[in-house]
């Protein structure tokens, strides 16, 4: 799994484009204020760890909303922070995953469209911190 999470004042998305034939058709807009939006590739390798994959990103995810104590959350699948893909199929699972376990701890998430590629707006706190790259 790779990371890049920010601490944003605002993040705007619009779908743009399907880019895997199996998923429903769907056209979303959203905004989302003061949220952890995290920009994440789950990689082929995720498959025999997804248990500890799955465990240490939801500590990152909580822990960086917990230091300016913000309770939105966004996923964002983006398939381009390099290494070799999951599968859709097993990449989608553990994004439910992930975004059903922050919900149950007090979190609300958005999850942007799988499968499809976003125009977006996204407006960053300045810290150091708001801008953190994971590799798990």
């Amino acid at each position: 799994m790779r990371l890049l999470t920010f601490q944003a004042k605002r993040f705007w998305w619009r779908t743009f484009s399907k880019t895997l034939d199996q998923v429903e058709d769907v056209q979303v807009e959203d905004e989302v204020l003061d949220a952890v939006v995290a920009f994440y590739q789950v990689e082929a390798r995720d498959v025999e760890r997804r248990d500890s994959v799955f465990r240490q990103t939801l500590k990152h995810l909580k822990w960086l909303a917990n230091k300016r104590d913000l309770r939105n959350i966004v996923l964002h699948s983006f398939a381009h922070l390099g290494g070799e893909n999951a599968a859709p199929e097993f990449a989608r699972a553990l994004t439910d995953d992930l975004a059903g376990r922050l919900r149950e701890t007090g979190y609300r998430v958005w999850v942007t469209p799988f499968g499809y590629f976003n125009e977006w707006e996204l407006s960053v706190y300045g810290e150091s911190l708001a801008k953190v790259w994971k590799e798990i």
